[in-house]
């Protein structure tokens, strides 16, 4: 199959199985502690049970890490695993490394964020911590107002289920960013009801 024929197949599944939406794009955060904290932690794990209620938590009891640099003031003097409630010490190292990263570069603000993550380079840069792959630059691009596919389980079992397999991450993000073309939609808002769609039915 072409890249064309697997997006043609996904949006064909799309409007069987999701209608023809609007699909709204995920809201993100305006928080940078929570921004940081969602990436690190989120993966592999029950999102609106386990993640959501820790970074709501977050922001009201860090309320001066809705920046980088406030986040980071943090860091130093508080331990992150007490405060996210959660004992994993690969993910709250994660966290302090990207921190670090975006510290050392000025961005400070989602809006830093935003227009920081439009470079190549800058993207590479993030995928070099320890932690942090492909689906991760995605996601936190998501989380500060970009419009990107991050491919998860979820994605590939809903791609899987229109007959689209076997694609690398790249080959799969592109085939939904066409299909999301090809309907109408913004790529985070088709991804954003695919994830929702299969987050609920797991």
């Amino acid at each position: 199959m072409t890249m064309l024929s697997h997006a043609q197949s996904l949006a064909a599944h799309v409007r069987s199985v999701l209608g023809d939406g609007p699909f709204d794009p995920p809201g993100g955060w305006t928080h940078m502690g929570a921004v940081i904290c969602d990436v690190s932690f989120q993966a592999r794990r029950k999102y609106e049970s386990t993640i959501r209620p820790r970074l709501l938590r977050l922001q009201s009891e860090w309320p001066d890490a809705v920046t980088v640099r406030g986040f980071q003031a943090r860091l130093a003097t508080e331990d992150l695993a007490v405060a996210m409630d959660f004992n994993s010490p690969g993910r709250v190292a994660t966290a302090h490394a990207i921190t670090e990263l975006l510290a050392s570069r000025g961005v400070d603000t989602r809006d830093d964020l935003h227009e920081w993550l439009g470079r190549q380079d800058n993207r590479a840069a993030l995928r070099a911590v320890k932690g942090v792959g492909p689906k991760s630059v995605d996601y936190i691009g998501n989380l500060v107002g970009r419009s990107h596919v991050a491919v998860d389980v979820h994605l590939r079992a809903f791609a899987a289920a229109a007959g689209v397999a076997g694609l690398s991450y790249e080959e799969l993000r592109a085939a939904y960013e066409e299909a999301a073309a090809l309907l109408g939609h913004e790529p985070g808002g088709l991804e954003h009801a695919v994830w929702r769609f299969k987050a609920q039915a797991g």
